[in-house]
């Protein structure tokens, strides 16, 4: 169990993020779990006050770790005037700093003045709590937050990045970056893009951790005979946002059926594309062969992934330049050994190799997409053949325990180190 340099009781660090619990990210969730598996203090620090209405069943028992925190609050404002009293350069200075450092981008500058005092907040219940380090996931606002922290108490802080935080609006990352202790992001395509950035240093404190999937929840779908004239049934498991690229994967459905073959496709996850896509499917006369279950438990994910012949996730670059970083629904369905087809886009060939452990495509191409599906379909075996090559690197590098253990390793050294100031 890791413990306090100091004290010998159990590492106590703070997690900051937009919000707690949220459907879409079961890799923050599980990751907590499984740090406090191997005996991490976790206390949740979340920028929002309230996290997703319905969450995923294992998020509830954290709710006694989650430090919610409302702006507006009594408590907020009282811990503005502490730091205006205990440490005013300090607390200026990081007011000072990140305004001059988002003013170029309106939409940052306004989650500033939620981010600033928000951590002003979290900086003096962490003190209180004796917090050893923090770590940002996503290095937007939650990243500004626990560099707050740090600028205030010294405790130091790391970041993880992702995909839009990084891709869409860098205000101030270069920042956030060099005062970390260390920084982890899911794919070497990332840390390559830091080094572009800005430079060899950016590369130097960058370790790859990625995303991991837990191998017990996810385990290989028991083969189905199949065929010419059964249903192929094709899962794309995915929040439903422009870059997720459902409407492409429909046309790829309607040309399939144009082709013959009788598909049915199911769609996981709900979001802001849902009218689109809704209207997409009645356009293309798909209303009987697809299903929207919206968003659905890990139980449920993993029920959907056994009865699919293929997972399919056509992401595109957004309209804002948002992209993928690497889905980790493409994790679970090769941890599940289900064939997949994927977009050659950012970090996504880190982990579907083209006709090694799944089939790439361009972004936005259906016809493209049918045509791996149609592969998929004319020859299970074949296909089968890569689904097990992607279970084999997903245990060699998306495995939830050890990559988490390998963070832990990270927070434990930055706890030992102290603190910054």
């Amino acid at each position: 169990m890791p413990e306090s340099p100091a004290t010998g009781v159990p590492l106590r660090i703070a997690y900051t993020m937009s919000a707690f619990p949220v459907v879409t990210e079961t890799f923050v969730l599980f990751e907590i779990i499984e740090l406090q598996r191997l005996g991490v203090d976790v206390q949740i620090f979340p920028l929002r006050p309230r996290g997703a209405a319905n969450p995923h069943p294992e998020a509830l028992p954290l709710a006694e770790r989650t430090h919610y925190a409302s702006l507006r609050s009594r408590e907020t404002l009282a811990a503005q005037a502490y730091w205006l009293r205990r440490r005013p350069r300090a607390y200026l200075g990081a007011w000072a700093r990140a305004i001059r450092e988002n003013v170029r981008s309106p939409a940052f500058l306004t989650r500033a003045a939620a981010a600033i005092p928000l951590g002003a907040r979290f900086a003096r219940e962490m003190e209180a709590a004796g917090i050893q380090h923090v770590h940002a996931h996503w290095a937007t606002h939650p990243a500004l937050a626990a560099w707050t922290v740090n600028r205030l108490t010294g405790i130091p802080y790391s970041i993880t990045a992702h995909a839009h935080d990084i891709y869409v609006d860098r205000s101030m990352l270069d920042e956030k970056l060099r005062e970390a202790r260390f920084v982890v992001t899911i794919s070497e395509f990332n840390r390559r893009l830091f080094g572009t950035w800005y430079g060899s240093w950016a590369t130097d404190k960058t370790s790859v951790i990625r995303c991991g999937v837990d191998l017990t929840a996810f385990t290989p779908r028991t083969p189905r005979p199949r065929t010419a004239d059964d249903m192929f049934t094709v899962s794309c498991i995915a929040s439903l946002r422009q870059k997720k690229g459902q409407l492409h994967l429909l046309d790829a459905v309607a040309a399939l059926r144009a082709d013959g073959v009788p598909v049915r496709c199911v769609l996981v996850g709900d979001g802001d594309m849902r009218p689109a896509i809704e209207r997409r499917i009645a356009e293309l006369g798909l209303g009987d062969s697809v299903e929207l279950l919206g968003h659905c438990s890990r139980e449920r994910v993993s029920e959907v992934l056994q009865a699919s012949d293929a997972m399919a996730l056509p992401s595109v670059t957004a309209d804002d330049g948002d992209m993928e970083g690497i889905p980790v629904a493409l994790m679970e369905a090769l941890a599940t050994e289900v064939p997949v087809v994927a977009s050659s886009l950012s970090g996504i060939p880190e982990l579907v190799e083209d006709g090694v452990t799944g089939f790439l495509v361009p972004e936005r191409d259906s016809q493209a997409l049918a045509a791996a599906l149609r592969r998929i379909h004319d020859d299970p075996e074949g296909a089968a053949r890569l689904a097990a090559a992607g279970r084999v690197r997903v245990l060699d590098a998306y495995d939830l325990q050890r990559n988490t253990a390998a963070l832990r390793d990270l927070i434990e050294a930055s706890a030992r180190a102290g603190r910054t100031r």
